[in-house]
Protein backbone atom coordinates (compact mmCIF):
# COMPACT_ATOMS: atom_id res chain seq x y z
CA UNK A 1 0.00 0.00 0.00
CA UNK A 2 0.91 3.76 0.02
CA UNK A 3 0.50 6.86 -2.04
CA UNK A 4 3.77 6.34 -4.05
CA UNK A 5 2.89 2.60 -4.44
CA UNK A 6 -0.22 2.62 -6.05
CA UNK A 7 0.50 6.22 -8.75
CA UNK A 8 3.59 3.17 -9.32
CA UNK A 9 1.12 0.53 -10.15
CA UNK A 10 -0.37 2.48 -12.86
CA UNK A 11 2.69 4.07 -14.10
CA UNK A 12 4.16 0.91 -14.92
CA UNK A 13 0.80 -0.22 -16.36
CA UNK A 14 0.79 2.75 -18.35
CA UNK A 15 4.89 1.88 -19.26
CA UNK A 16 4.14 -2.02 -20.00
CA UNK A 17 6.37 -2.66 -17.47
CA UNK A 18 6.89 -4.55 -13.97
CA UNK A 19 7.18 -2.76 -10.98
CA UNK A 20 10.08 -3.85 -9.20
CA UNK A 21 10.97 -1.86 -5.62
CA UNK A 22 13.90 -1.98 -4.09
CA UNK A 23 13.77 -0.19 0.10
CA UNK A 24 16.07 2.20 1.21
CA UNK A 25 15.90 3.68 4.86
CA UNK A 26 16.83 7.46 3.53
CA UNK A 27 16.70 9.91 0.81
CA UNK A 28 19.87 10.25 -0.05
CA UNK A 29 20.65 6.19 0.25
CA UNK A 30 17.49 6.20 -2.65
CA UNK A 31 19.40 8.91 -4.64
CA UNK A 32 22.93 6.62 -4.31
CA UNK A 33 21.08 3.68 -5.43
CA UNK A 34 19.54 5.77 -8.53
CA UNK A 35 22.59 7.05 -9.34
CA UNK A 36 24.37 3.60 -9.23
CA UNK A 37 21.62 2.30 -11.44
CA UNK A 38 20.44 -0.07 -9.19
CA UNK A 39 16.82 1.70 -10.20
CA UNK A 40 15.36 3.78 -12.55
CA UNK A 41 13.48 5.96 -10.16
CA UNK A 42 13.08 7.49 -6.65
CA UNK A 43 9.32 7.46 -5.32
CA UNK A 44 9.49 8.58 -1.62
CA UNK A 45 8.35 11.79 -0.11
CA UNK A 46 11.52 13.58 -1.89
CA UNK A 47 12.13 17.63 -1.29
CA UNK A 48 13.40 19.64 -4.35
CA UNK A 49 16.97 21.67 -3.48
CA UNK A 50 19.50 22.92 -5.33
CA UNK A 51 21.70 20.42 -3.92
CA UNK A 52 20.11 17.59 -5.49
CA UNK A 53 18.91 19.28 -8.40
CA UNK A 54 22.74 19.17 -9.22
CA UNK A 55 22.97 15.05 -9.11
CA UNK A 56 19.35 13.62 -10.08
CA UNK A 57 16.84 15.08 -12.74
CA UNK A 58 13.46 15.91 -11.03
CA UNK A 59 9.83 14.97 -12.60
CA UNK A 60 7.20 17.50 -12.17
CA UNK A 61 6.47 17.94 -8.61
CA UNK A 62 3.48 16.09 -7.05
CA UNK A 63 2.59 18.10 -4.40
CA UNK A 64 4.09 20.63 -1.99
CA UNK A 65 4.31 20.59 1.81
CA UNK A 66 6.46 22.60 4.49
CA UNK A 67 8.62 21.22 7.27
CA UNK A 68 7.09 21.51 10.64
CA UNK A 69 7.75 21.60 14.06
CA UNK A 70 6.61 18.67 16.21
CA UNK A 71 6.36 19.38 20.12
CA UNK A 72 4.11 18.44 23.36
CA UNK A 73 1.36 19.55 24.43
CA UNK A 74 0.89 20.31 28.07
CA UNK A 75 -0.16 17.22 30.06
CA UNK A 76 -3.89 18.37 30.55
CA UNK A 77 -3.84 19.79 27.24
CA UNK A 78 -7.39 18.53 27.03
CA UNK A 79 -9.07 20.22 29.93
CA UNK A 80 -7.68 23.70 28.41
CA UNK A 81 -8.59 26.54 25.90
CA UNK A 82 -6.65 26.68 22.42
CA UNK A 83 -5.69 30.18 23.89
CA UNK A 84 -3.78 28.40 27.32
CA UNK A 85 -2.42 25.77 24.99
CA UNK A 86 -0.80 28.32 22.91
CA UNK A 87 0.45 30.07 25.51
CA UNK A 88 2.81 27.07 26.45
CA UNK A 89 3.95 26.22 22.91
CA UNK A 90 6.61 27.66 20.55
CA UNK A 91 4.99 29.82 18.27
CA UNK A 92 7.51 31.66 16.67
CA UNK A 93 11.15 30.27 15.33
CA UNK A 94 12.35 33.07 17.53
CA UNK A 95 11.79 30.81 20.27
CA UNK A 96 13.28 28.04 19.12
CA UNK A 97 17.17 29.48 19.93
CA UNK A 98 18.96 27.32 22.80
CA UNK A 99 16.44 24.63 22.23
CA UNK A 100 17.49 21.39 21.59
CA UNK A 101 16.09 19.64 18.13
CA UNK A 102 16.42 16.17 17.49
CA UNK A 103 16.32 15.03 13.63
CA UNK A 104 17.04 11.78 11.72
CA UNK A 105 20.24 11.39 10.05
CA UNK A 106 20.52 12.86 6.79
CA UNK A 107 17.04 14.82 6.87
CA UNK A 108 15.98 17.62 4.62
CA UNK A 109 15.35 19.74 8.36
CA UNK A 110 19.29 19.87 9.35
CA UNK A 111 19.89 22.39 6.52
CA UNK A 112 16.56 24.05 7.31
CA UNK A 113 17.85 24.28 10.62
CA UNK A 114 21.05 25.58 10.37
CA UNK A 115 19.87 28.04 7.51
CA UNK A 116 17.34 29.35 10.24
CA UNK A 117 20.14 29.59 13.00
CA UNK A 118 22.39 31.62 10.79
CA UNK A 119 19.40 33.72 10.27
CA UNK A 120 18.44 34.04 13.94
CA UNK A 121 21.79 34.60 14.31
CA UNK A 122 21.85 32.27 17.19
CA UNK A 123 22.16 28.92 17.93
CA UNK A 124 19.57 26.27 17.35
CA UNK A 125 21.34 22.68 19.35
CA UNK A 126 20.48 20.11 16.70
CA UNK A 127 21.15 16.34 17.59
CA UNK A 128 21.34 13.77 14.58
CA UNK A 129 19.34 10.54 15.99
CA UNK A 130 21.26 7.41 14.82
CA UNK A 131 20.44 5.34 11.73
CA UNK A 132 18.23 3.14 13.27
CA UNK A 133 15.68 5.84 14.35
CA UNK A 134 13.43 7.61 11.76
CA UNK A 135 11.80 10.61 11.94
CA UNK A 136 8.36 8.66 12.40
CA UNK A 137 10.04 7.01 15.52
CA UNK A 138 11.64 10.55 16.75
CA UNK A 139 7.46 11.83 16.95
CA UNK A 140 6.92 8.79 19.20
CA UNK A 141 9.84 9.97 21.54
CA UNK A 142 8.33 13.63 21.33
CA UNK A 143 4.68 12.05 22.30
CA UNK A 144 6.49 9.94 25.16
CA UNK A 145 8.41 12.51 26.32
CA UNK A 146 11.80 11.20 25.60
CA UNK A 147 12.43 14.01 23.44
CA UNK A 148 11.13 17.98 23.55
CA UNK A 149 11.44 18.26 19.33
CA UNK A 150 11.63 17.40 16.18
CA UNK A 151 10.67 18.02 12.57
CA UNK A 152 8.71 16.60 10.43
CA UNK A 153 7.00 17.12 6.76
CA UNK A 154 3.65 18.92 7.36
CA UNK A 155 1.47 16.10 5.59
CA UNK A 156 2.88 13.44 7.61
CA UNK A 157 2.82 14.88 10.73
CA UNK A 158 -1.07 16.22 10.42
CA UNK A 159 -1.60 12.33 9.59
CA UNK A 160 0.46 10.74 12.22
CA UNK A 161 -0.61 13.54 14.69
CA UNK A 162 -4.11 11.32 14.92
CA UNK A 163 -1.78 8.37 16.42
CA UNK A 164 -0.10 10.81 18.42
CA UNK A 165 -2.74 13.30 19.72
CA UNK A 166 -0.86 14.94 22.19
CA UNK A 167 1.96 16.63 19.68
CA UNK A 168 1.35 20.21 18.10
CA UNK A 169 2.25 20.67 14.53
CA UNK A 170 1.09 24.65 14.28
CA UNK A 171 4.69 26.13 13.84
CA UNK A 172 6.01 25.76 10.01
CA UNK A 173 9.73 26.14 9.98
CA UNK A 174 10.21 26.45 6.26
CA UNK A 175 8.06 27.81 2.88
CA UNK A 176 5.88 25.18 0.69
CA UNK A 177 8.65 22.90 -0.39
CA UNK A 178 8.34 20.72 -3.83
CA UNK A 179 7.68 17.24 -3.60
CA UNK A 180 8.86 15.30 -6.50
CA UNK A 181 10.23 11.84 -7.87
CA UNK A 182 13.63 11.62 -9.90
CA UNK A 183 15.60 9.85 -12.17
CA UNK A 184 19.08 9.88 -13.02
CA UNK A 185 20.60 12.58 -14.93
CA UNK A 186 21.07 10.46 -18.33
CA UNK A 187 17.19 10.03 -18.69
CA UNK A 188 15.67 12.38 -20.33
CA UNK A 189 13.44 10.19 -22.61
CA UNK A 190 11.61 8.56 -18.82
CA UNK A 191 11.93 12.01 -17.53
CA UNK A 192 9.87 13.17 -20.43
CA UNK A 193 7.59 10.10 -20.30
CA UNK A 194 6.76 10.46 -16.29
CA UNK A 195 6.20 14.04 -16.94
CA UNK A 196 3.23 13.38 -19.89
CA UNK A 197 1.66 10.33 -17.43
CA UNK A 198 1.89 12.66 -14.46
CA UNK A 199 0.02 15.91 -16.30
CA UNK A 200 -2.65 13.05 -17.68
CA UNK A 201 -3.65 10.86 -14.65
CA UNK A 202 -3.95 14.72 -12.91
CA UNK A 203 -6.86 15.13 -14.44
CA UNK A 204 -8.19 12.02 -13.39
CA UNK A 205 -10.45 11.38 -10.55
CA UNK A 206 -8.38 8.30 -9.87
CA UNK A 207 -5.35 10.54 -9.03
CA UNK A 208 -7.61 12.14 -6.41
CA UNK A 209 -8.88 9.55 -4.78
CA UNK A 210 -5.88 8.34 -3.99
CA UNK A 211 -5.16 10.98 -2.48
CA UNK A 212 -7.19 11.56 -0.17
CA UNK A 213 -6.75 7.99 0.70
CA UNK A 214 -3.39 8.90 2.57
CA UNK A 215 -3.43 12.35 3.02
CA UNK A 216 -6.82 13.24 4.36
CA UNK A 217 -8.78 10.34 4.79
CA UNK A 218 -7.51 10.48 8.80
CA UNK A 219 -9.31 7.28 9.89
CA UNK A 220 -8.01 4.98 6.88
CA UNK A 221 -4.89 6.15 8.13
CA UNK A 222 -5.28 5.49 11.81
CA UNK A 223 -6.58 1.72 11.25
CA UNK A 224 -3.73 1.31 8.68
CA UNK A 225 -1.29 2.31 11.25
CA UNK A 226 -2.56 0.90 14.23
CA UNK A 227 -2.62 -2.79 12.41
CA UNK A 228 -0.12 -5.42 13.16
CA UNK A 229 0.08 -5.27 9.77
CA UNK A 230 1.40 -2.71 8.96
CA UNK A 231 4.99 -3.09 8.44
CA UNK A 232 6.62 0.21 9.99
CA UNK A 233 4.90 -0.98 13.36
CA UNK A 234 3.27 -4.33 12.66
CA UNK A 235 5.55 -6.99 11.82
CA UNK A 236 2.95 -8.99 11.27
CA UNK A 237 2.05 -11.33 7.84
CA UNK A 238 -1.32 -12.49 9.20
CA UNK A 239 -2.80 -13.69 11.88
CA UNK A 240 -1.61 -17.40 11.26
CA UNK A 241 1.82 -16.68 11.40
CA UNK A 242 2.97 -18.42 14.42
CA UNK A 243 1.25 -21.66 12.65
CA UNK A 244 3.08 -20.65 9.32
CA UNK A 245 6.53 -20.73 11.08
CA UNK A 246 6.33 -24.28 12.71
CA UNK A 247 5.17 -25.90 9.34
CA UNK A 248 7.93 -24.26 7.80
CA UNK A 249 10.34 -25.41 9.43
CA UNK A 250 8.69 -28.92 8.85
CA UNK A 251 9.18 -28.05 5.15
CA UNK A 252 12.72 -26.52 5.99
CA UNK A 253 11.32 -23.43 4.06
CA UNK A 254 11.76 -19.68 4.54
CA UNK A 255 8.43 -18.93 6.58
CA UNK A 256 7.51 -16.04 4.70
CA UNK A 257 7.78 -18.17 1.12
CA UNK A 258 4.92 -20.43 2.69
CA UNK A 259 3.34 -17.38 3.65
CA UNK A 260 3.18 -15.96 0.18
CA UNK A 261 2.04 -18.80 -1.23
CA UNK A 262 -1.13 -19.17 1.20
CA UNK A 263 -1.22 -15.68 0.77
CA UNK A 264 -1.68 -16.05 -3.29
CA UNK A 265 -3.91 -19.22 -2.33
CA UNK A 266 -6.77 -17.38 -0.55
CA UNK A 267 -5.49 -14.25 1.11
CA UNK A 268 -6.08 -16.04 4.35
CA UNK A 269 -9.18 -16.66 3.96
CA UNK A 270 -9.81 -19.50 5.85
CA UNK A 271 -13.38 -20.01 4.60
CA UNK A 272 -12.26 -19.12 0.92
CA UNK A 273 -14.10 -21.48 -1.48
CA UNK A 274 -12.99 -21.38 -5.22
CA UNK A 275 -15.36 -21.92 -8.20
CA UNK A 276 -13.29 -25.40 -8.82
CA UNK A 277 -14.18 -26.49 -5.36
CA UNK A 278 -10.67 -25.47 -3.56
CA UNK A 279 -11.03 -24.88 -0.33
CA UNK A 280 -10.12 -23.33 3.04
CA UNK A 281 -6.07 -21.55 3.82
CA UNK A 282 -4.57 -23.95 1.13
CA UNK A 283 -6.96 -24.17 -1.38
CA UNK A 284 -7.27 -28.40 -1.74
CA UNK A 285 -9.54 -29.41 -4.41
CA UNK A 286 -11.99 -32.14 -2.70
CA UNK A 287 -9.52 -35.39 -4.47
CA UNK A 288 -6.71 -34.20 -2.48
CA UNK A 289 -8.19 -33.13 0.35
CA UNK A 290 -9.59 -36.24 0.98
CA UNK A 291 -6.13 -38.08 0.09
CA UNK A 292 -4.89 -36.48 3.01
CA UNK A 293 -8.02 -37.19 5.38
CA UNK A 294 -10.00 -33.70 5.71
CA UNK A 295 -12.84 -32.46 3.60
CA UNK A 296 -14.20 -28.87 3.39
CA UNK A 297 -15.69 -28.76 7.24
CA UNK A 298 -12.38 -29.51 8.80
CA UNK A 299 -10.73 -26.78 10.80
CA UNK A 300 -8.37 -23.99 9.55
CA UNK A 301 -5.35 -25.98 11.15
CA UNK A 302 -6.06 -28.89 9.43
CA UNK A 303 -6.06 -27.36 6.37
CA UNK A 304 -3.05 -26.00 6.84
CA UNK A 305 -1.43 -29.10 7.95
CA UNK A 306 -2.92 -31.23 4.89
CA UNK A 307 -1.48 -28.98 2.79
CA UNK A 308 2.05 -28.55 3.82
CA UNK A 309 1.84 -32.39 3.80
CA UNK A 310 1.15 -32.11 0.21
CA UNK A 311 3.95 -29.73 -0.57
CA UNK A 312 6.05 -31.74 1.74
CA UNK A 313 5.35 -34.54 -0.98
CA UNK A 314 5.84 -32.69 -3.91
CA UNK A 315 9.11 -31.51 -2.36
CA UNK A 316 10.30 -35.37 -2.20
CA UNK A 317 9.02 -36.39 -5.57
CA UNK A 318 10.96 -33.36 -7.41
CA UNK A 319 14.21 -33.74 -4.65
CA UNK A 320 16.25 -36.42 -7.13
CA UNK A 321 15.10 -34.18 -10.46
CA UNK A 322 16.07 -31.08 -9.09
CA UNK A 323 18.97 -30.71 -7.36
CA UNK A 324 19.04 -27.43 -6.68
CA UNK A 325 16.46 -26.59 -3.19
CA UNK A 326 15.98 -23.13 -4.53
CA UNK A 327 14.97 -24.24 -8.12
CA UNK A 328 13.21 -27.09 -6.47
CA UNK A 329 10.56 -24.89 -4.76
CA UNK A 330 9.65 -23.51 -7.98
CA UNK A 331 8.76 -26.94 -9.57
CA UNK A 332 7.03 -27.63 -6.27
CA UNK A 333 5.19 -24.65 -6.79
CA UNK A 334 4.07 -25.05 -10.27
CA UNK A 335 2.85 -28.74 -9.21
CA UNK A 336 0.71 -27.78 -6.27
CA UNK A 337 -0.57 -25.44 -8.31
CA UNK A 338 -1.38 -27.88 -12.26
CA UNK A 339 -0.35 -30.76 -10.89
CA UNK A 340 3.01 -32.47 -11.19
CA UNK A 341 2.39 -34.35 -14.37
CA UNK A 342 1.85 -31.00 -16.35
CA UNK A 343 5.20 -29.98 -14.69
CA UNK A 344 6.74 -33.48 -15.99
CA UNK A 345 5.81 -32.93 -19.49
CA UNK A 346 7.26 -29.46 -19.43
CA UNK A 347 10.20 -30.37 -18.56
CA UNK A 348 10.29 -32.75 -21.26
CA UNK A 349 9.55 -30.42 -23.42
CA UNK A 350 11.99 -28.15 -22.05
CA UNK A 351 15.09 -30.88 -22.79
CA UNK A 352 13.22 -31.60 -26.19
CA UNK A 353 13.70 -28.01 -27.44
CA UNK A 354 17.65 -27.32 -25.98
CA UNK A 355 16.38 -25.53 -22.92
CA UNK A 356 17.36 -26.41 -19.57
CA UNK A 357 14.68 -28.67 -17.81
CA UNK A 358 16.14 -27.99 -14.05
CA UNK A 359 15.81 -24.35 -14.40
CA UNK A 360 11.89 -22.72 -13.82
CA UNK A 361 11.94 -19.59 -14.89
CA UNK A 362 12.07 -18.75 -18.94
CA UNK A 363 12.76 -22.04 -19.39
CA UNK A 364 10.39 -24.64 -18.29
CA UNK A 365 8.08 -22.08 -17.27
CA UNK A 366 8.33 -21.19 -20.99
CA UNK A 367 7.38 -24.68 -22.12
CA UNK A 368 4.26 -25.32 -19.50
CA UNK A 369 3.11 -21.90 -21.41
CA UNK A 370 3.30 -23.53 -24.80
CA UNK A 371 1.05 -26.31 -23.22
CA UNK A 372 -1.70 -24.20 -24.57
CA UNK A 373 -0.91 -25.15 -27.95
CA UNK A 374 -1.52 -28.57 -30.31
CA UNK A 375 2.05 -28.24 -31.58
CA UNK A 376 3.31 -29.00 -27.75
CA UNK A 377 0.68 -30.81 -26.39
CA UNK A 378 0.20 -33.25 -28.90
CA UNK A 379 3.99 -33.96 -28.87
CA UNK A 380 4.92 -37.14 -28.37
CA UNK A 381 6.45 -36.67 -25.10
CA UNK A 382 3.85 -35.01 -23.74
CA UNK A 383 1.93 -37.83 -21.35
CA UNK A 384 -1.37 -34.80 -19.67
CA UNK A 385 -2.64 -33.14 -22.50
CA UNK A 386 -3.56 -29.30 -22.81
CA UNK A 387 -2.43 -27.14 -19.85
CA UNK A 388 -3.77 -23.46 -19.32
CA UNK A 389 0.03 -22.58 -18.07
CA UNK A 390 -0.30 -18.92 -17.73
CA UNK A 391 -2.24 -18.63 -14.16
CA UNK A 392 0.42 -21.26 -13.03
CA UNK A 393 3.49 -18.75 -14.95
CA UNK A 394 1.76 -16.15 -13.02
CA UNK A 395 1.46 -17.52 -9.71
CA UNK A 396 5.09 -19.27 -9.37
CA UNK A 397 6.38 -15.09 -10.35
CA UNK A 398 3.59 -14.12 -7.97
CA UNK A 399 4.83 -15.98 -4.81
CA UNK A 400 8.63 -15.09 -5.42
CA UNK A 401 7.77 -11.32 -6.28
CA UNK A 402 5.67 -11.62 -3.17
CA UNK A 403 7.90 -13.21 -0.66
CA UNK A 404 11.35 -10.46 -1.97
CA UNK A 405 8.73 -7.98 -0.29
CA UNK A 406 8.43 -9.91 2.76
CA UNK A 407 12.12 -10.35 2.86
CA UNK A 408 13.22 -6.76 2.94
CA UNK A 409 9.56 -5.50 5.94
CA UNK A 410 9.20 -8.64 7.47
CA UNK A 411 11.98 -10.41 10.20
Amino acid sequence: MGYEYELLTRLAKHLNLELEIKIARTNDEMIIMLNNGEGDLVADNLIVTKRRKKIVSFVDHLTTSSQVLIQRKPINWRNMKLHEIDAMLIRSPIDLVGKIIHVAKVSPSINRLKNLSEELGADIDIIVAPDSLTSEDLIGQVSNGEIDYTIEDEKIARLLQFEYQNIDINLPISLPQKIAWAVRKDSPLLLNEINNWLANIKKTTDYYVIYQKYFDNKYSFRKRYRSDYFSMTGGNISEYDNLIKEYANTLHWDWRLLASLIYQESQFRPNRTSTAGATGLMQLMPATAQKFGIDSLSSTYDNLEAGVKYLKLLCKNWKAEIPDSSERMKFVMASYNIGQGHVEDARKLAEKYGADKNIWFDNVEFYLLQKAYPKYYKDKVVRNGSAKGKETAKYVRDIFYRYEHYQQFIQ
